[in-house]
């Protein structure tokens, strides 16, 4: 293998086929920070905003930023940000170098900079793909007051870790500058993505202004002096709920962790090394609501659909092929199948989508225009794509965060109309399960979830199907305050006592009876 990196340097000698970026990288001005740089972004939104610096759009470069790990900044700083988006199919692989992202920063080692992107004047989007989990809500779906790094991030608004922390401190800093706000705009999978992220930073700032407040009139207290309260900052609350806009967003394309072998085939392909491709499927959807006082870039020039409602678009992802995905991953981990193709493949869990969405579909919004025959049938297509390999246990992480918009949702939908959720509470049921499984069946750390700690003390008990159930919902709050709530638990109960029993196909098999 080549010991050369691709880089600005050996760009313009890659094999023919191999699509490079067709502008000048060094007139490009970074007008959007991006906060978690990893493989979805660098598949997804990096790649469109590549495609409109190409067609001469170029105040829009990206400076990522990474809030916790080196690890993408120290593969691609070497190579100038430049990376290769193989798109496989089962039947080929297309090439491409993305050339979008100009610098790359990583929070924990220099808050300071990160800062100083964020409120440079030339920045005019800033966009999230963090993860469930790191948007750190309680289980009643408000923001966890008692994390750490929100605790911390209260106490040291100068030097945050969360990107609650930095975006209020930034805007409170370009407010006090007299720059506009920059639009703020989420790319994870959250229910109205904008709309909570706004509601979650909103309630941040008010705690940050309550703490300022009371550090003022301390300071005024003990020195007398008025220059000192903090009412500059009293009203960024406000600021925030009034002046900056939240587009809610919806974002689709499968993209599977890259493994050893993935790198060794590229670098043959490409002729050099590059340290951390990414893999990806033909499909990519992205469908924004078009809020950016700011200005923007014209996305919808490259497929991207600008809209003044994502919700229907939303649900419909979250629930047909989100949902999807988790019943899969957790089904197909108790099942053995390593890979989204091979438990599809199984018709078992092929004929349990079928199902699932058949009491999900129903719960979509009318009146929307929703093709949901074509998109199931898209997404059947999609998770058979055997050139992806898509890991199981990669969708099965952080299962706490994700079920309640992927599942639950959909489910108290269904019983509000009289239906029952069956199929769709046993991906909950196969979640716990897999949980049990993990030192057991599956490997210890196999997969993760923030609640690992108290959900491995209520595992471990093994109390019955209905107390571990009833216990597991408490701790993740799922359809907390619902008057269906006990119907819910039940159903799980059930599913789980059958996964304890004889597996999934005790559990499909009760599902038929």
């Amino acid at each position: 293998m080549t010991s050369s990196h691709l880089s600005e340097t050996t760009l313009r000698s890659l094999p023919k086929g191999i699509a490079i970026p067709g502008y000048d990288r060094s007139k490009v001005i970074p007008g959007i920070v991006h906060l978690g740089v990893g493989a979805f972004h660098r598949a997804h939104q990096a790649a469109y905003v590549d495609d409109c610096l190409a067609a001469g759009d170029m105040d829009w470069g990206i400076v990522g930023v990474s809030l916790r790990s080196a690890d993408t900044r120290d593969a691609l700083s070497p190579q100038d940000g430049l990376y290769t988006l193989a798109v496989r199919s089962s039947g080929e692989e297309k090439l491409r170098v993305i050339g979008s992202i100009g610098s790359m920063l990583v929070a924990p080692e220099d808050p300071g900079a990160v800062l100083a992107a964020l409120i440079h004047p030339r920045t005019r989007i800033v966009t999230l793909t963090i993860t469930e989990k790191a948007y750190l809500r309680a289980a009643g779906g408000g923001l966890d007051t008692a994390h750490p790094d929100i605790v911390h991030d209260l106490a040291n608004p100068q030097m945050p870790k969360t990107a609650h922390g930095f975006l209020a401190e930034a805007l409170a800093r370009r407010r006090e500058a007299g720059t506009p706000p920059f639009t703020v705009l989420c790319c994870d999978n959250l229910p109205a993505n904008g709309a909570t992220l706004h509601r979650l930073l909103a309630e941040f700032a008010e705690m940050r202004d309550a703490r300022l407040d009371q550090m003022g009139d301390a300071r005024l207290g003990a020195k007398g002096d008025a220059g000192l309260a903090q009412s500059g900052n009293a009203s960024l609350a406000s600021h925030i709920a009034d002046q900056v806009a939240f587009p809610s967003s919806m974002v689709d394309r499968i993209v599977p962790a890259t493994t050893d072998a993935d790198r060794a085939r590229i670098a043959v392909e490409l002729g050099v090394e590059d340290a951390w491709p990414v893999m990806t499927e033909p499909f990519c959807q992205w469908v924004v609501e078009d809020r950016f006082p700011a200005g923007r870039p014209a996305w919808e020039r490259f497929g991207v659909t600008m809209v003044e409602d994502v919700r229907p678009f939303e649900d419909m992802k979250l629930r047909l092929l989100n949902g999807a995905h988790s019943g899969i991953a957790y089904l197909g981990l108790l099942s053995g199948h390593a890979t989204v193709d091979r438990a599809f493949a199984d018709p078992a869990i092929r004929q349990f989508v079928d199902a699932l969405w058949a009491e999900a579909i129903p719960t979509l919004p009318e009146g929307a225009g929703l093709d949901t025959s074509a998109y199931t049938a898209e997404l059947a297509e999609r998770f058979s794509n055997t050139a992806l390999a898509h890991r199981t246990a990669q969708i099965a992480n952080d299962g706490s965060q994700k079920l309640p918009q992927r599942i639950v949702a959909s489910s108290i939908e269904r019983l509000r109309a009289s239906a029952a959720p069956r199929h769709l509470m046993l991906v909950v049921a196969a979640w716990i399960a897999a949980c049990e499984a993990r030192g057991k069946s599956l490997p210890e750390a196999h997969f993760t979830d923030p609640l690992d700690v108290p959900m491995t003390a209520i595992c471990g008990n093994r109390p019955s199907a209905a107390e571990t159930t009833a216990a597991v919902f408490d701790l993740a709050g799922f359809a907390k305050g619902e008057p269906g709530r006990e119907r819910l638990i039940e159903l799980t109960a059930n599913h789980l006592e059958q996964l304890r029993r004889g597996g999934p196909a005790a559990a499909f098999a009760a599902l038929g009876s």
